[in-house]
């Protein structure tokens, strides 16, 4: 779909989540493509240099990350898709093909919908104590987890616990494995005892 016709199916207004937002000028499928993402493709350190001198408590943004070495400037060049707010409970996901960034529907939006996707902000170690506070989220959802953050990162104890039962499992089957070689050589000298035992035997008849 050209990024015209994708542009038809949206418009901008005022939103109740925050400032200006997108919503759907007609029903939209599942699945469907509703905008491009687009702007200015920059560094990750020119995104840093223009908005170094921002205030500590501004949330507004409009860098969309590409991958490791690029950024997509929305403030520059960019198109109404710059406009859709985040939720926790969103109608749309964006995905990334050949270098673009499209927004998609998760599913079927009526008319006069808000378009909107989580913004999957990811945390640092630099943060503020206050981060969660500058990027609340207000989209009221009822699974809203009351900011445009990421949960923080879990210690995934569940994955030392899964390597300590894997180790338990290998040392287990080499001790298995031990008493089959260990058995296997007291079969053999059974059998060899067995042996011995009739040529003892032959010998005494003799």
């Amino acid at each position: 779909m050209k990024s015209s016709a994708v542009s038809s199916l949206i418009r901008v207004r005022r939103s109740k989540i925050h400032g200006t937002g997108v919503f759907a000028k007609q029903a939209i499928r599942k699945g469907a493509r509703v905008t491009q993402y687009v702007g200015e493709h920059i560094s990750h350190a020119e995104a840093d240099r223009r908005y170094e001198n921002k205030a500590h408590d501004d949330n507004h943004t409009f860098l969309f990350t590409l991958d490791a070495r690029t950024v997509i400037d929305g403030g520059s060049g960019g198109s109404s898709a710059r406009f859709i707010n985040h939720s926790c409970d969103p109608n749309c996901e964006t995905v990334i093909d050949k270098k673009r960034v499209f927004v998609e529907a998760v599913r079927a939006i009526r008319v006069g919908e808000e378009i909107c996707y989580d913004y999957m902000i990811e945390r640092d170690k630099s943060d503020s104590p206050d981060i969660d506070v500058i990027f609340a989220c207000r989209c009221g959802s009822k699974n809203c987890r009351g900011t445009m953050l990421l949960p923080p990162k879990k210690v995934r104890r569940k994955k030392k616990s899964a390597k300590k039962k894997s180790a338990k499992k290998t040392s287990v089957k080499k001790k298995s494995l031990k008493k089959k070689v260990a058995t296997k050589k007291a079969a053999k000298k059974k059998v060899v005892t067995k042996k011995a035992a009739k040529k003892k035997a032959s010998a005494s008849r003799r």
